[in-house]
């Protein structure tokens, strides 16, 4: 991209110059930019700013597919990406992805630019209140003074009050002096002319910093002290080892970790000697202490029915066993302090910043849940070839190991076999993102123990936005030419809600980015609950079940994707380890 012609300057560039030089200079790298008129000064600095390098700038024409794309690189990274936007109803399409960062603690920086405040009010064009609009979520808002000056040597008044509310907006993102981390919205408002020339010192003033970063809290040199939110990348301040809660070995106790709970979860539990219970979206399933199967084992008189004590790390949203384990009130239940939302559902729950445990290991205790783990374990991975059967000289014998090879790779697909395929296929360097779907619980249910880095919208649990968050992990994660794939597993409507984030801008870095879609025909999660009960079959089809008859291949045709359809293991798991360099839409039919 060639530099901006040499035209005047504009008061609405220079002041766009010295936000956004104010937040790369601190160190954000993402901007993304949902193009329009009123936020032109905003997006043709970004531009500016990517052809300097210093920057990498990501177009997208839906808002609402914007705003998940940097929450998917703040969940990533754990710094947030700067979104820019035009005025009206652009600015309402950022809500969902505020709100999921909100509940989810994920930083997030909107900018949303804005008619001057003479025209709110008084049926201007494309004009409504902005400022508010995201009040209940955000960490700090800001409606800015309509620019006035330009600025010759990058110094002036106006861009040094700038520069400080950028500042103060990223630092609030993060969650610096504040519980958690989440979005902050600054609304900018222009008055014509809309841009100018881009001044000579944005390149200058943008790389003027250099932003250290804070090391890994999760633990401290000892290997004792364990806080939350290890599983987003969030780095923070470790809080003074003498202030963190003492831990005592002897009231029965098992850790739970819920979403984005992070290693420190399966740490801590292995420092106690206390039986783990780990959502698959918690980026704590991994260890020996890993229970199997938790949800029957949780309802069992002798193992759930006797626990004294919970340790919480992370929001657990997937089983119903242990939001009821969570609000007994014969439970002590201690959470530890994560990027998301405070968790409390007895209204007796202890908040605390951090963790550390002291005294022997209830062997026993341990024992009982270690044993009923392995009963309840699940061996999901396709039968083993009769190697002997196969080289058998005995015709019978070796036909008969033929056609149980044969009946194998011939098997049909279901969902155990197709979350399997994807846990089996995904590795450390790799990225894996669940959607809100009847498969996460499937994967929750019977997975096993990995240490793979996950992501999932849980703040919500929302079927928004899911493409364009992984899409968002999978530029973070492979930024500088970093090895990896990251695989999204949906269902077919939250495949279908997000459609549009399927849509990549020519000449955009390509992520390596496979999308599997189980595709049983319409919401067959609501089989489980309680609606399946009560409604009538008609009912049950025209409200609830949503029934389609989308053909994935000719949308992945028409957004450039390519296609595999997927309908044995043998197939599925050729397509997941195959090299993959760019986008592949993988359709996996499922029965109801």
């Amino acid at each position: 991209m060639a530099p901006l012609n040499d035209r005047s300057g504009a008061p609405a560039t220079d002041a766009a110059a010295a936000l956004l030089a104010g937040f790369v200079s601190r160190g954000v790298r993402h901007i993304v930019v949902s193009p329009g008129s009123r936020s032109q000064a905003l997006a043709l600095v970004a531009a500016e700013l990517e052809r300097a390098g210093l920057i990498q700038l990501h177009v997208r024409i839906d808002e609402r597919v914007a705003g998940f794309t940097a929450l998917g690189i703040g969940r990533e990274t754990g710094t947030p990406a700067v979104v820019v936007c035009t005025s009206g109803t652009a600015v309402a399409n950022l809500l969902p992805a505020a709100l999921e960062a909100h509940h989810a603690g994920v930083p997030l920086l909107l900018l949303t630019a804005d008619r001057p405040p003479e025209l709110r009010g008084v049926g201007a064009n494309q004009t409504t209140r902005q400022p508010g609009l995201f009040r209940s979520a955000v960490r700090f808002e800001a409606d800015l003074a309509v620019p006035e000056a330009t600025d010759v040597d990058g110094v002036g008044e106006q861009t040094t009050a700038l520069d400080a509310v950028a500042g103060e907006a990223l630092a609030a993102s993060l969650g610096e002096g504040m519980r958690a981390a989440g979005p902050v919205h600054v609304n900018v408002p222009f008055r014509e002319p809309l841009a100018g020339a881009v001044p000579a010192w944005l390149a200058e003033r943008a790389a003027s910093r250099v932003v250290e970063t804070a090391p890994d809290p999760s633990e401290d040199a000892s290997g004792a002290l364990y806080q939350g939110g290890g599983g987003i990348g969030i780095a923070d301040v470790a809080p003074d080892p003498e202030a963190a809660h003492r831990i005592e070995t002897g009231p029965r106790t098992i850790v739970v970790a819920g979403a984005d709970a992070g290693t420190a979860a399966e740490h801590f539990a292995h420092a106690g000697g206390f039986p783990l219970v780990a959502e698959i979206v918690s980026g704590a399933r991994f260890g020996r202490q890993i229970v199997h199967g938790y949800r029957a084992l949780l309802r069992e008189p002798a193992l759930g029915g006797r626990i004294e004590r919970v340790v919480l790390f992370g929001r657990p949203t997937l089983s119903r066993e242990v939001a009821l384990l969570l609000g007994r009130e014969d439970v002590e239940v201690l959470a530890v302090r994560g990027p998301g939302e405070p968790v409390n559902l007895n209204g007796a729950t202890i908040a605390v910043d951090a963790v550390r445990v002291t005294g022997e290991a209830d062997r026993t205790w341990l024992g009982d849940w270690m044993r009923a783990s392995r009963d309840a374990a699940v061996d999901l991975s396709p039968r083993a070839p009769d190697a002997e059967g196969l080289a058998s000289a005995v015709p019978h014998e070796r036909l008969g190991a033929i056609s149980a090879e044969v009946e194998v790779m011939r098997a049909p697909l279901d969902r155990p076999a197709l979350v399997d395929a994807l846990w089996r296929a995904t590795w450390p360097h790799d990225r894996l993102v669940f959607g809100s779907s009847r498969l996460v619980r499937v994967a929750d249910e019977l997975l096993g123990g990995k240490k793979v880095a996950v992501h999932a919208n849980r703040g919500l649990a929302g079927i928004d936005g899911t493409i364009a968050t992984a899409t968002g992990v999978a530029l973070a994660s492979q930024a500088d030419e970093r090895p990896g794939v990251t695989r999204l597993l949906l269902g077919d409507l939250a495949f279908l809600h997000d459609m549009g984030a399927l849509l990549l801008p020519p000449g955009e870095t390509e992520p390596r980015l496979q999308v599997v879609v189980g595709n049983d025909g319409g919401g067959t999660i609501f089989d489980g609950l309680e609606v399946a009960g009560i409604a009538g079959a008609d009912a049950m089809a025209r409200v609830q079940y949503t029934p389609h008859t989308a053909r994935l291949e000719q949308l992945a045709l028409a957004f450039g994707w390519e296609y595999h359809r997927c309908t044995t293991r043998v197939a599925l798991d050729q397509v997941l380890t195959a090299p993959t360099g760019g986008r592949q839409l993988i359709e996996v039919p499922l029965p109801r």
